[in-house]
């Protein structure tokens, strides 16, 4: 298995325990090995994209590029690229339904990131991840809006505070959790999102209150 990943990264591991760790997922109640890796390999591929958008769109400015990266770095992007790779067939997991998991996913493709770059450093992860985003980093003509960016513009032009979002319930447990979000705008009754992470919810209920309030 580890050499099929392997073949799948295009990288062979010094040290096969860091990949593995990768790729364990908690079960039975204890701590998951890949969640340190995750953390780090977050920041990892925030920097490599936020490399590569500056250097595949220089005309653009900030803003734009910003809207560029919250794209490129969201969990359904990770998760849909987990797939392109079939990451999920190799997960050590008790529990298959973890496997379909887009937050799990999402995460595991960040841990698979902060692994190459501790085995192999930053030269390791860009192998990885510039070819894995080629097509992405430059698809779009116009840089994507995500939902609560837009929800946050559409305040500003209606002269509103910022929105305010709020977990009002955590149902299922800690390695598959169920969130539900409401979004708070002045003037409005909250509006309720769901999602398998805060941030899944919080896009979850930007993108309703916009469908319900967009023509206000």
């Amino acid at each position: 298995m580890m050499q099929n990943i392997q073949e799948k990264i295009g990288y062979t591991f010094k040290n096969k325990k860091c990949l593995k760790n990768a790729l364990t997922l908690a079960h039975g109640g204890k701590s998951a090995p890949y969640e340190r890796l995750e953390f780090l390999g977050d920041r990892v591929l925030g920097l490599i994209i936020a490399d590569s958008l500056l250097q595949v769109h220089r005309t653009e400015d900030e803003g734009d590029i910003a809207k560029r990266f919250t794209a490129l770095v969201r969990e359904e992007t990770l998760a849909t690229l987990a797939r392109q790779i079939h990451l999920s067939e190799y997960m050590i997991t008790h529990e298959d339904e973890m496997r379909e998991n887009n937050s799990i996913l999402a995460d595991v493709m960040e841990a698979i990131i902060g692994a190459l770059y501790v085995d192999g450093g930053l030269e390791a992860a860009c192998a990885f991840v510039k070819p894995l985003y080629a097509d992405l980093l430059a698809r779009k003509v116009e840089p994507p809006v995500d939902a609560k960016t837009a929800l946050q513009e559409w305040g500003h032009r209606h002269k509103l505070p910022l929105p305010v979002y709020k977990v009002i319930e955590k149902t299922g447990p800690d390695h598959a959790p169920h969130f539900t979000m409401n979004v708070y705008m002045q003037g409005y009754p909250p509006v309720k999102g769901q999602g398998s992470s805060k941030r899944h919810a919080e896009q979850d209920a930007a993108a309703t209150f916009l469908k319900e309030h967009i023509n206000d």
